[in-house]
């Protein structure tokens, strides 16, 4: 059965076929969701967020659209909105969520591949939310510029610009890290 045939039972009450679109897009929402906020229990949090708002508010959908963009469009809703009441909150720090990570999962322990993910996490954080979401919904979850036009509901030209200059800043804030860490490994000879 396909999304948009589960998504019309999922409108009737029908919770199996919920469970399914649970099962099917759940670890590619947290996932999703992660790599914008940068908090993995902030990212699970807002994934539950994600799917009682697809169960309760599937009378809204609208079979025009794939399930797959209606989905992230809440999700990245939900993003939005966490992160600007973040500004405000401190921030919990990399580290802690590698630690959280570490406790559960297996990961590897090698230190320039975890040097390489931490800039990168950084210089994602960095971005303002209007250039992460499209980059980080283009390069990491595979979305079509059009695909994201529709879920952020701006034109084309619009996801067209905000990815190239998404992508020119996290280009600067990475040849900063490296030139920064560069520069300190010269220091250190």
């Amino acid at each position: 059965m396909d999304d948009k045939e589960l998504m019309e039972q999922v409108k009737t009450g029908d919770e199996a076929a919920f469970a399914q679109l649970v099962n099917a897009y759940q670890n590619k929402v947290v996932n999703f969701l992660w790599q914008l906020m940068g908090n993995y229990e902030k990212a699970v949090e807002l994934s539950q967020e994600t799917f009682m708002r697809v169960y309760f508010k599937a009378g809204k959908y609208q079979p025009f659209a794939p399930v797959s963009s209606w989905i992230y469009t809440i999700a990245a809703n939900l993003a939005k909105t966490e992160l600007k009441k973040s500004r405000r909150l401190p921030q919990v720090p990399l580290e802690a969520v590698e630690n959280y990570l570490a406790e559960g999962t297996v990961i590897s322990h090698d230190s320039a591949r975890k040097d390489v993910i931490k800039k990168v996490r950084q210089a994602l954080d960095a971005l303002p939310p209007r250039y992460r979401i499209p980059v980080v919904l283009k390069d990491i979850e595979g979305f079509s510029q059009e695909e994201i036009a529709q879920m952020m509901k701006r034109p084309i030209g619009t996801i067209k610009a905000r990815i190239s200059r998404g992508r020119h800043q996290l280009k600067q804030e990475l040849e900063k890290s490296v030139f920064v860490t560069d520069s300190l490994a010269v220091n250190e000879e």
